[in-house]
C-alpha cells in the first residue's frame, strides 16, 4: 500500500485547501545589502550581457562561432530547396492546388483575376507574384485555367477532365524613378 495520508472528505473544504508543504517558496529578495548574499550585484555577477536589462541573448547565439545553419555548403541557383536565396535572385510564386479549383462552375475561365476573387490568391496587387497551379486534390469539371505556371500534374488533370492549362507571361511592374 502507498504512504499516501488518507483524506476525510468532510475536511476537503474551501476554507481548509492548501498548497501541499515545501511547494510554495517566498520570492528571493535581491539587492539587500551583503549580509544577505545576493546584495551589490544581486546575483548577476560583474559586467556583461549576463548583468544588463533587457532581452538576453537570442536562443540560438553560440558564443560569436559561427552558427551551425551558417557553416552548411550553399547550393547554386536562387529556387532549390537548399540553397540561400537572397536579394533580387528570390523567387516567389503563389501556389494554388487543383482542389481549389472546383469553387468554379464547370465551363468557366479561371483566371489570376478569377482567383483573387474568389479568395484563392491574397495581398498579391502590389507585389504580382506569379501564380502557379499544383497537382494536389482532383478536379471534376472542364475549366479553361490560365496562370502563370503550372506544374506537370496539374495539367496533367486539367486537362483529363476535360478543360484547357494556358500560360499567361508574368506581369513586370514597371521600375519607377522619383528623384
Amino acid at each position: 500500500m502507498s504512504d499516501a495520508p488518507t483524506i476525510d472528505p468532510n475536511e476537503v473544504r474551501l476554507e481548509n485547501l492548501k498548497p501541499p508543504a515545501g511547494s510554495r517558496h517566498p520570492r528571493k529578495r535581491v539587492g539587500r545589502g551583503p549580509g544577505s548574499g545576493t546584495g551589490k550585484t544581486s546575483g548577476r555577477g560583474m559586467k556583461g550581457q549576463g548583468a544588463r536589462s533587457g532581452k538576453g541573448p537570442i536562443e540560438t547565439y553560440q558564443g560569436g562561432k559561427v552558427p551551425i545553419h551558417m557553416q552548411q555548403g550553399k547550393l547554386r541557383g536562387s529556387n532549390h530547396k537548399k540553397s540561400m536565396p537572397i536579394g533580387p535572385f528570390r523567387t516567389h510564386t503563389i501556389p494554388v492546388n487543383v482542389s481549389s479549383l472546383t469553387l468554379f462552375e464547370a465551363g468557366s475561365v479561371v483566371d489570376v483575376a478569377a482567383l483573387e476573387g474568389r479568395g484563392l490568391v491574397k495581398g498579391n496587387t502590389n507585389r504580382n507574384w506569379p501564380v502557379k497551379i499544383l497537382a494536389k486534390g482532383e478536379i471534376d469539371r472542364a475549366l479553361t485555367v490560365r496562370a502563370h505556371a503550372f506544374s506537370a500534374g496539374a495539367k496533367a488533370k486539367i486537362e483529363a477532365a476535360g478543360g484547357t492549362a494556358e500560360v499567361v507571361p508574368v506581369r513586370v511592374a514597371a521600375a519607377t524613378d522619383e528623384h
